[in-house]
């Protein structure tokens, strides 16, 4: 099916929530990768609106258990109220981040569209990590590690009520695949929470297939789906730039599954790509294999397929 709205690509070059310096380059490493034109192929009218602009990175130690509060609240209202007009002109905002502490300003603004339009909300995180930290669990402060759990309400106000509604997602909208890093306070959270993950001993056993059949159960014509995609969900042997890399992760052809599978439902309504670090990165390797995947989420397939 694929995906036909209008597209526009928000470059957001900042990597105050992360530990590692790198993702702030990761904008431009995605448009020199080609990102403009692998998605106006498949016949959508693309606008790259250029990059945000936000704080540059203090690089200090955390205050209070987070670091850098004030710049990745800065980063994030700025990229909710962009991500904002764009859905409410009808066009599929495409993130290029950027560190991962970004999802709180884009899931946020997507999840405020949803409300206003009434339209159902999913979002599929694929990720190494489940990134549902808190200032008392993180050993960090970093606030990449936290995004999820800002969205379900569990953080401090001024990331938690970006988008003005306290949660700004319920745990039943989300689905996390690919999940092989978690923090021993994370887990016993997760699970009180009850958010859907799917790790990878459950890909190891299911299969990738019959992992996104039910990671997209239930999404129907009158769902937004949003994917946040942060490249440390692929294997590090296919994807080294990134700045926290974790082994054992989906391989080429299971990534390409995902996208594809995401593809055929026709809902895809907005994007997020992070943690992409250039710095770590060999010959723009990392960049290539994500926007290969964004090529499958907009329709790329190998044989033109029958829909039922």
């Amino acid at each position: 099916m694929g995906v036909k709205l209008p597209v526009s690509i928000l470059g957001v070059p900042t990597d105050v929530g992360a530990g590692t310096r790198g993702a702030s380059m990761g904008p431009e490493a995605l448009r020199v990768a080609g990102i403009v034109k692998a998605i106006g192929q498949f016949g959508s009218a693309v606008k790259d609106c250029g990059n945000l602009r936000g704080p540059t990175n203090p690089d200090l130690p955390a205050v209070n258990g987070f670091r850098h509060m004030s710049e990745v609240v800065a980063w994030n209202r700025s990229l909710h109220d962009a991500v904002y007009v764009e859905l409410k002109g009808g066009n599929l905002p495409i993130i290029l981040g950027g560190d991962h502490c970004l999802a709180i300003g884009s899931i946020s603004a997507v999840a405020r569209r949803c409300r206003e339009t009434g339209n159902k909300l999913r979002v599929l995180w694929f990720d190494a990590h489940a990134d549902f930290n808190t200032a008392t669990m993180t050993p960090s402060g970093n606030i990449h590690g936290m995004p999820v759990a800002c969205l379900c309400g569990h953080g401090p106000s001024p990331l938690t009520e970006i988008g003005g509604h306290v949660p700004a997602i319920s745990p039943q909208e989300i689905r996390q695949i690919g999940i092989r890093s978690v923090d021993a306070g994370e887990k016993r959270f997760l699970a009180e929470i009850g958010i859907e993950v799917f790790d990878m001993r459950y890909v190891d056993e299911v299969g990738m297939r019959r992992t996104m059949e039910q990671a997209l159960t239930g999404i129907c014509s009158g769902t937004h789906l949003h994917v946040s995609l942060d490249v440390d969900f692929l294997d590090p042997e296919i994807a080294p730039g990134v700045g926290t890399t974790v082994r054992g992760g989906p391989t080429y052809r299971e990534a390409q599954l995902c996208m594809e599978m995401v593809a055929d439902t026709g809902r895809l309504c907005s994007l997020d790509i992070v943690e992409l670090n250039p710095a770590l990165d060999r010959r723009n390797m990392t960049a290539e294999l994500a926007v290969d995947l964004v090529e499958s989420l907009f329709g790329k397939s190998t044989l033109m397929r029958m829909h039922q």
